[in-house]
């Protein structure tokens, strides 16, 4: 319940949600009724958020948004309500810029079903999610590793992360989700590289430009401290020095 929600104390802790990942015009996948919307104004890079659901179509295939026109992509727990995951997942990125972001957040099967499928807990779920196991005790488990493989060179994986923080291993089968805390998923941070870094072999263009004086003074003080000690203690062994304090 309210998964969107219970994740954003969360992302609000890390400034790459702030500065990078959330940034210009999105699409909440599947957002109601917990849209991402209702906290645009915690992330102020934020433009316009449309939240896509049912009436607007299937969000496996995404029809009528256009390639490559967003910023960023959205979706609390939805993909595994999709008839085909994959294709979904690839629409998705479709429709993100180059150096845009997706951000899902999928159940985690061991997690929220714990060891039963068709899910007790949810009855519309199609599917289960692992990061990846050699072997699944769910027919229908699927690996999200293997799957951001076949989203090509584009993809680069930022973040896959199971969201265990507030998860209580010691409590009995319970779909945990009910309360107001543990989320029971796992969250990928996706981005879509430019064409030049793809070129490159994902390698970072930077930029070029030189900061100003003062950051230069500092950053450089760092490479001279660096070096100051390193000549001061040529001749002396690292982790050598057994002397009395």
């Amino acid at each position: 319940m309210k998964e969107c929600s219970k994740s954003i104390q969360r992302r609000l802790a890390d400034p790459n949600f702030l500065r990078r990942y959330f940034v210009g015009d999105g699409l909440d996948i599947g957002g109601k009724p917990d849209p991402l919307s209702l906290y645009k104004e915690l992330f102020p890079l934020m433009g316009h958020i449309k939240t896509w659901d049912w009436e607007d179509g299937d969000a496996q295939f995404l029809k009528g948004v256009a390639d490559a026109m967003l910023g960023f992509v959205h979706s609390s727990h939805c993909l595994e309500h999709l008839v085909d995951p994959a294709e979904g997942l690839r629409n998705w990125f479709r429709v993100v810029r180059e150096g845009g972001h997706m951000v899902i957040t999928v159940p985690d099967e061991d997690l929220y079903e714990q060891g039963v499928f068709p899910s007790t807990f949810n009855r519309d779920h199609k599917w289960t999610f692992t990061i990846f196991k050699a072997k699944s005790w769910s027919g229908r488990s699927l690996n999200l590793l293997d799957m951001l493989r076949e989203l090509g060179p584009c993809a680069e994986i930022i973040r896959i992360e199971q969201l265990s923080a507030s998860y209580r291993f010691d409590l009995p089968r319970f779909d945990q989700t009910l309360t107001p805390v543990a989320e029971c998923g796992i969250e990928l941070v996706i981005r879509k590289r430019t064409a030049a870094e793809v070129q490159a072999g994902g390698r970072w263009s930077r930029t070029a430009q030189q900061p100003e004086r003062e950051l230069r003074l500092h950053l450089n003080q760092y490479q001279d401290d660096m070096q100051m000690m390193k000549q001061s203690n040529q001749g002396c062994p690292p982790f050598e020095n057994d002397s009395a304090l």
